[in-house]
């Protein structure tokens, strides 16, 4: 409306104008040389217009004759240029698809028509994968990782063909450059800290979990859970080799991380050498109401040094009242009154779960027999009901268990995964039976058929980092093979892993009925005493099946 109102004010202007130049006549004379005009003031104006109307005209022409060549190839650039991003948008859709011949036909005509844009490089890379042209793939991962807008994405592809090569140093090093050229990348921090704990190096993980605090990548909650976490893991590794360190930081550790077993136990531990009881007592009692677990209960029990075994039964009995109904304390009172030999208080704190005993409660219970009766049968009954008796908890972490806690999953990298949990019930599995054996007398068994689990023994490591990619620590769920950080293992393994297709846990295969003692097996005595608790670790009763089935 603004603009028709203009527009007709300078039109009536202009009219205005004209009336007036109209209206007053006269005459205009031009002279030049012997030739002479004298038009009236109008025509001169109006050949004046005409004139510089026809000089706009010519230039215009001339121009637009001029500047064709360059409209045409920009035109035809136009054109190659849509024709690419439709090849683009088809290829990443045939991608999304699953269709690799499209893509692939795509890719090719992207990158003949757009050749210089980074996502015809990137559908490049993609159909090559899709392809299993891994030189392909790495060559426009290259590509794309040489331009300065596009450097991490083509370092992120080359680091996952790397981790497809099992190539651990040069996805490494791609991880490394992709956190220097852009600190705040989620997928570069966290490779390089998984890298970085799998090595050992307590130290760097500590820097990068800092500067993923002052990027933003974490909140500073869980930053501190984790920083926890690593600086336990420091703790651990240098308990051996420099103690000052190593006190420092699981002190530090269970100030961020109070509820952490082990950051309590290792505080405990040195403040007790210390002699600082009262605030190694104090830092076991939190970190037992939030979780009870056996080796908080021995480090209170071994707190004072020197005491004798009915003063450590006195304080398990203090530290079991603050967690009266759970398993832990009904095992730490009865280990501890066994050592005592209070053998009455020890068969009271068992009793609500001997009708269904895990291993532990059944190893003690055999323990409690041998040392309170000596009756080295009603012991061995007990062993093998435990080697059929229900789990106990144990660490575990995406479907992976190990002897001892570790600060990342050896699975998917992430730090503080491993819980004290209980094993799922058991799996199916085609395996044989582990035991050949015919019907069990269960009169001297005294408990029902449960199912056995197919542990893998584990190698006896006294590092307490993560485990190496050779260290068979953690068992698989579908075989005994050692179990490497995701950054060392296969892509399809890792997908497998993502996709659900591996069990979540060990497998347990179904035993059947014992098969009773054989001619040539060991006196009872012997045999319980291999059954002692201190021997039935992880992989411990592997061998007592062993010799079963020989």
């Amino acid at each position: 409306m603004i603009r028709i109102i203009l527009f007709l004010f300078f039109v009536g202007a202009a009219a205005l104008g004209l009336a007036i130049v109209a209206d007053q006549g006269g005459d205009v004379s031009l002279q030049w040389g012997a030739w002479r005009a004298d038009p009236p003031v109008l025509v001169f104006l109006l050949c004046v217009v005409l004139t510089v109307a026809a000089l706009i005209l010519t230039w215009s022409f001339a121009r637009g004759i001029y500047r064709m060549p360059g409209r045409i190839r920009h035109s035809r650039h136009e054109r190659r240029q849509a024709k690419g991003r439709q090849a683009i948008t088809q290829g990443l859709i045939a991608i999304g698809t699953g269709d690799h011949f499209a893509a692939r036909h795509h890719a090719d005509v992207a990158r003949r028509l757009a050749h210089h844009d980074p996502l015809a490089l990137l559908l490049h890379a993609q159909s090559a994968q899709l392809n299993g042209d891994r030189d392909g793939a790495q060559r426009a991962f290259h590509a794309l990782a040489e331009r300065e807008d596009t450097r991490v994405l083509g370092l992120r592809g080359l680091f996952i063909e790397a981790q497809r090569r099992d190539d651990a140093l040069t996805a490494a090093a791609m991880a490394e450059e992709a956190l220097k050229t852009a600190p705040a990348s989620a997928w570069a921090s966290h490779a390089v800290l998984g890298f970085r704990c799998s090595r050992g190096d307590w130290d760097g993980a500590l820097q990068i979990l800092e500067n993923d605090l002052a990027s933003g990548l974490i909140d500073p909650i869980p930053y501190k859970r984790q920083r926890g976490v690593l600086l336990t893991a420091r703790a651990l590794d240098l308990e051996m080799s420099d103690r000052d360190k190593s006190r420092d930081s699981a002190m530090e550790a269970v100030k961020l991380a109070p509820t952490l077993v082990p950051a309590a136990r290792l505080a405990a531990k040195f403040l007790s050498e210390l002699n600082q009881t009262r605030r190694a007592m104090r830092i076991v009692e939190v970190a037992w109401t939030a979780q009870p677990h056996p080796d908080l209960a021995d480090a209170y029990a071994h707190i004072r040094l020197g005491d004798s075994a009915v003063q450590r039964l006195s304080r398990v009995e203090s530290l079991a009242a603050k967690a009266p109904s759970h398993i832990e304390s009904a095992l730490a009172v009865a280990h501890a009154a066994i050592e005592a030999s209070e053998f009455a208080k020890a068969r009271e704190a068992l009793k609500p779960f001997v009708d269904a005993p895990t291993q532990r409660v059944a190893l003690l219970m055999a323990d409690l027999e041998r040392a309170e009766h000596g009756d080295s049968g009603a012991a061995r009954a007990w062993t093998l009901r435990a080697v059929r008796a229900a789990h106990d908890p144990v660490w575990t972490a995406d479907g992976y268990v190990s002897d001892r806690w570790r600060p990342v999953s050896s699975v998917t990298g992430r730090i503080d995964a491993f819980q004290w949990l209980t094993p799922l019930a058991a799996l199916p599995s085609d395996k044989p039976n582990a035991i050949d054996a015919a019907v069990a007398d269960e009169a001297v068994l005294m408990s029902p058929r449960v199912e056995l689990p197919s542990v893998p023994p584990p190698t006896q490591d006294n590092s307490p980092g993560i485990a190496s990619t050779a260290s068979p620590q953690i068992a698989p769920a579908s075989a005994a093979a050692p179990v490497a950080p995701p950054m060392f293992r296969p892509r399809r393994e890792i997908e497998k892993i993502d996709a659900g297709r591996l069990p979540p846990v060990i497998p347990i295969v179904r035993a059947p009925d014992d098969p009773g003692v054989s001619d040539d097996a060991p006196p009872d005595d012997e045999f319980a005493d291999s059954m002692h608790p201190e021997h039935l670790q992880p992989g411990g009763w592997r061998g007592f099946l062993s010799r079963l089935v020989s």
